[in-house]
């Protein structure tokens, strides 16, 4: 009989006032009995709308169905059948606005929990299960894919499963992209990436790191000279964007992408590690993002005693998802909102002393109905602050597209692709993920790179 009770299963997590000194994960996950009681919510729907709402088409209510059984292995084997990277999925994906929107619970309350209960059923198969995946039979033919963010991962996983020589080169020293630059320990344990690497490892995707391709090789080279018959493009858009005020070069201004990279991939949160990043008392993080917030959140625990989100626009405009603006206040974050970065001060020996902002106020709707910010003239005040960061969108990295012969982009520097098949301009050559479409969600980018995949194995049993 389903549970008719109008909310979810509330997730334990740390305290704020605790959790906000340490980078240990935030939310700790169901138990056992919380997510079978949590998945005798679903109801079964005929037409599972829910399911139209995942970008990777997991098969929600058999899954749901199986965890209220107790049949966790079942469960688990269905949302792998479609997902490759669940654990990592259950944690980040942004379920409000996709799966979970379009659940029936809720017209009326809640939503059944679908994130929550995905994260369970992977998290439990990890401490429960050491199978090894069997490594399919080889057809022979070798795929290139470039870069090892969630895009990629998940053309990687589709490609070996039907029996490809996958190889992925990753400008870094380790791989996982964005899932291990970018997105905070406290959000997505790196031990958890680790493991879905590892299980593509198994299916025998060979992994090389430290592979700049455009410098150390060109795609050229890997098709013309290394016998590949295709390649997946899924480098992310990991290129910063500035706003050109006074003061961006100044010492304490950072790029998100490369404050982050700094604590999560190079560990300067770890006292073991020798990486360097500024000791801050007090730090604007402009922006209004996911990625924002985990500047924010981070910059806390690392002894900030002042952290400040500065944003342009009002939090009902706010693109990052209501749980991280949430923790993020819980955490002590002071939201600056309708404010506009004018310049970074200079204390006189060339390092940030204080960020200008001008006050901001909604204007009149335009044609589409959304009201852009405009200043509110002499409303110039200063935060006190040593540290910026820089939080306002990415672009993907020209390098590819400038060492590539015939591939296409847009004016954003995007590149360009057939929507059907995700094949660039040139043939054999796809891509997804941010690269195509400028900073996304992972499960979208999952969703390009399942695409993508069944794209190439279609041109390679034509070829």
């Amino acid at each position: 009989m389903a549970n008719m009770s109008l909310e979810k299963i509330k997730m334990p997590e740390q305290a704020p006032n605790i959790r906000n000194k340490n980078f240990e994960e935030v939310a700790l996950g169901y138990t056992a009995e919380m997510a079978m009681e949590e998945a005798t919510r679903c109801l079964n729907c005929k037409h599972k709308p829910c399911i139209e709402g995942c970008p990777v088409n997991v098969r929600i209510p058999e899954f749901i169905a199986e965890v209220a059984k107790g049949d966790f292995m079942a469960a688990y084997k269905i949302i792998t059948s479609t997902n490759a990277l669940p654990a990592v999925c259950g944690r980040v994906c942004p379920q409000e606005s996709q799966c979970e929107a379009k659940c029936v619970r809720g017209i009326k309350g809640e939503a059944v929990a679908i994130g929550r209960l995905e994260r369970f059923v992977a998290d439990w198969y990890m401490a429960n299960c050491n199978e090894t995946p069997e490594k399919p039979e080889t057809n022979g033919k070798k795929v290139a894919v470039v870069g090892s963010g969630p895009s990629s991962l998940a053309c990687a996983g589709d490609l070996a499963k039907a029996g490809y020589e996958v190889t992925v080169f990753e400008a870094f020293h380790k791989a996982g992209g964005v899932l291990v630059y970018g997105i905070p320990e406290f959000r997505l344990p790196k031990g958890i990436v680790q493991k879905e690497i590892d299980t593509l490892a198994a299916l025998g995707v060979k992994f090389m790191t430290n592979m700049v391709i455009g410098k150390v090789l060109s795609i050229d080279e890997i098709i013309e000279d290394m016998g590949f018959e295709a390649v997946f493009i899924g480098t992310g858009a990991g290129l910063p964007t500035f706003m050109s005020i006074p003061g961006e070069a100044l010492v304490g201004v950072y790029s998100a992408n490369e404050y982050l990279t700094r604590i999560n991939l190079m560990k300067a949160y770890l006292s073991e590690y020798d990486t360097p990043i500024r000791n801050s008392k007090a730090v604007a993080v402009v922006g209004g993002g996911n990625v924002a917030m985990d500047a924010a959140r981070c910059a806390k625990r690392l002894g900030a005693e002042n952290v400040y989100i500065v944003y342009r626009r009002s939090e009902a405009e706010m693109p990052a998802r209501l749980e991280e603006v949430h923790h993020a206040k819980e955490e002590g974050i002071e939201f600056h909102l309708l404010r506009n970065p004018v310049q970074i001060l200079n204390n006189g020996s060339g390092q940030v002393c204080g960020i200008e902002c001008l006050k901001m106020e909604l204007g009149e709707p335009d044609a589409s109905g959304r009201r852009s910010p405009v200043p509110i003239e002499g409303s110039n005040y200063v935060i006190d602050v040593d540290t910026v960061v820089m939080s306002i969108g990415t672009s993907p990295n020209p390098l590819i597209r400038s060492t590539t012969k015939g591939l296409e982009s847009n004016r954003r520097g995007c590149l360009v692709v057939n929507e059907e098949t995700n094949q660039t301009t040139r043939e054999g050559v796809y891509a997804g993920g941010d690269a195509v479409t400028g900073a996304a969600t992972v499960i979208l980018a999952m969703g390009a790179g399942k695409k993508a995949a069944a794209a190439i194995d279609e041109y390679l049993k034509n070829k």
